[in-house]
């Protein structure tokens, strides 16, 4: 088993995300992680936060684990298993691009091929937003703006924009208007968790359609799609300037609610003043990411880079604490969540080393490697 060098706790964010791979790898092959083998999101966020270092440290092990986990579920004909009910079984698939680009392997473009197709069958509200899953009917969460559309622009890049709905790109963005039109609070400039469009659900208001609570995570995948959408859309596209004031408008308010004591925030974001809500370190983690990209991005300045680096030391402070026996131990990520009120968020479980959760601190860290010294 993998054990933790003592001064990690003092290294550069690059070796943070190294020694968060390697304990998960060594306890796990890359097709038993959670839940073992299925094409799922769960081991698709983790392993997007390895492909980073992968790209950033230049080290094969982590392309070969990626590539097992893949080749495990997709076939010598590009078949593979998956969902046909949910955007969060296409997230996987980003996995697929750097596959086929690093080995010219053409059943990864098939199985591409095949995950874009889901859009053409999802269920739709009436103004085109896609179906969380179909069990969730007329609903659109945050989620799925990560979980299905990030994949959507960065097909459109590799291998064109034509298709659905007059183009990926196009369709992408649609979802993104969707969600901001109808989810997102003016007052605070958080975005609620979900929306449903035929008000049944318990959860939602009655007037707007909208869950009642701003849960972390969720707005952590929404400002994780922004950067990535940011990254894909060509230079010059129309509708790069209003999604650099979104993302600016997010990042600015996420800082007004990170907690000054820890420097990470609330699973409940708005409501750090409650002593039944408590500090989630998957969201912190998404937040400190999109915070670093925004900097990186040139749409905020230093404030925001002062709370991504306040964040990130909060982080490891977090886990070099909870990983003091000398195994990497990442705590306090909720697990997965559906839409609800506040006592829904508050009395979740948490798990250590979920995939949410170290996914999303592998990325924050290779993120932050250049932008914080040790």
């Amino acid at each position: 088993m993998w054990r933790m060098n003592a001064a990690i706790a003092q290294r550069a964010p690059i070796e943070w995300a190294k020694a968060a791979c390697e304990a998960l790898m060594a306890a796990c092959e890359p097709s038993e992680l959670p839940p073992a083998r299925r094409w799922h999101y769960h081991q698709g966020v983790f392993l997007c936060g390895m492909e980073r270092l992968a790209e950033a440290a230049g080290d094969r092990r982590y392309d070969e684990y990626i590539q097992g986990y893949v080749d495990g579920l997709v076939d010598e004909r590009g078949n593979l298993l998956f969902a046909r009910d949910e955007l969060d079984a296409i997230q996987a698939g980003l996995l697929l691009f750097r596959l086929h680009k690093r080995t010219g392997d053409a059943r990864y473009r098939i199985a591409a091929d095949r995950l874009k197709g889901l859009y053409r069958t999802l269920n739709r509200t009436s103004e085109g937003g896609f179906w969380h899953k179909d069990k969730y009917p007329y609903q659109m969460w945050l989620d799925g703006l990560y979980m299905g559309g990030v994949f959507a622009l960065k097909y459109a890049d590799a291998y064109g924009n034509g298709g659905e709905d007059g183009g990926l790109r196009e369709m992408a963005l649609l979802q993104e208007r969707l969600m901001r039109k109808h989810m997102r609070d003016e007052r605070s400039g958080l975005l609620y968790h979900a929306w449903d469009e035929s008000r049944r659900m318990p959860w939602a208001d009655p007037e707007t359609g909208c869950s009642p609570e701003f849960w972390g995570r969720s707005i952590g995948w929404y400002a994780l799609a922004l950067a990535h959408f940011l990254d894909l859309l060509p230079d010059g596209a129309p509708a790069r300037p209003e999604l650099e004031e979104t993302q600016r408008s997010l990042l600015r308010a996420l800082v007004r609610f990170q907690d000054p004591g820890s420097g990470l925030w609330y699973q409940v974001v708005d409501k750090g003043d409650r002593p039944d809500n408590w500090l989630e370190t998957s969201c912190s983690s998404l937040f400190v990411y999109a915070l670093a990209r925004g900097v990186k991005q040139g749409i905020v300045g230093y404030e925001c880079l002062t709370a991504a680096r306040i964040g990130y030391r909060g982080l490891v402070t977090v886990i070099a604490r909870a990983s003091a026996d000398g195994e990497f131990s990442m705590p306090n990520i909720c697990i997965g969540t559906s839409a609800g009120d506040y006592e829904n968020y508050v009395t979740r479980p948490t798990s250590r080393n979920d995939l949410h959760g170290v996914g999303a601190f592998v990325m924050a860290c290779v993120e932050m490697n250049d932008l914080i010294s040790v």
